[in-house]
C-alpha cells in the first residue's frame, strides 16, 4: 500500500471515530441533561450562584450540591455523617445530604467527560481530515530510476 493510500485510509478512520466521539459525547451530555432537568429541582434560593436556576447542567447541579452541603452542616452543627453517633437523630439528614451531593456531583463528572470526549472528537477528525488531505498529494519519487531521469537534465548542464 503507498503512503499516500495508507494515510488517505487512517485518515478516514481517525475522522469516522472523531465524528462518533462528538456524538457520543453529546448523546450523553443530552441523556444527563434531561433526566436532571426531570426530576424538577430548583438552585436553592441562598445558593452563592444561580440561585433560583433550573438544575439542568453542570453549574446548576454543583451550585445545589454546594448549597445541600451548606445546608446540612448548618442542620448538623458542622457534623459528616461520619462524624455522628449511630443513634443521632440528625444522621439520616447528614445521609440523605451526602447521597444527593453525590448523584449532583456524578451528573458534574458525566458532563465533564462528555465535554472532554466532544473535544478530543473534534482534535481526532481534524487529524483525520489532515492526513486525508496529506494522502492526496502526489507522492514523493522514491525509484532510483525515477530519481536519475528526473536529476539528468540538470546535471547535464552543470
Amino acid at each position: 500500500m503507498s503512503t499516500n493510500r495508507t494515510a488517505r485510509t487512517v485518515g478516514l478512520v481517525a475522522l469516522v471515530a472523531g465524528i462518533l466521539m462528538i456524538a457520543v459525547g453529546a448523546t450523553t451530555w443530552g441523556i444527563v441533561t434531561s433526566q436532571l432537568s426531570a426530576q424538577n429541582v430548583t438552585v436553592a434560593d441562598d445558593a452563592s450562584f444561580l440561585a433560583g436556576d433550573k438544575v439542568d447542567g453542570p453549574f446548576s447541579a454543583l451550585a445545589q450540591a454546594q448549597i445541600i452541603d451548606h445546608h446540612a452542616m448548618a442542620a448538623t452543627d458542622g457534623k459528616t455523617y461520619a462524624e455522628m453517633d449511630k443513634d443521632d437523630p440528625l444522621r439520616a439528614t447528614a445521609m440523605n445530604a451526602s447521597f444527593l451531593r453525590a448523584s449532583l456531583f456524578t451528573s458534574v463528572i458525566a458532563y465533564g467527560v462528555s465535554a472532554l470526549v466532544m473535544g478530543m472528537g473534534v482534535l481526532v477528525g481534524l487529524i483525520g481530515w489532515t492526513l486525508r488531505s496529506l494522502g492526496t498529494a502526489p507522492a514523493a519519487a522514491t525509484d532510483a530510476k525515477a530519481v536519475r531521469t528526473a536529476t539528468a537534465p540538470a546535471l547535464a548542464t552543470a
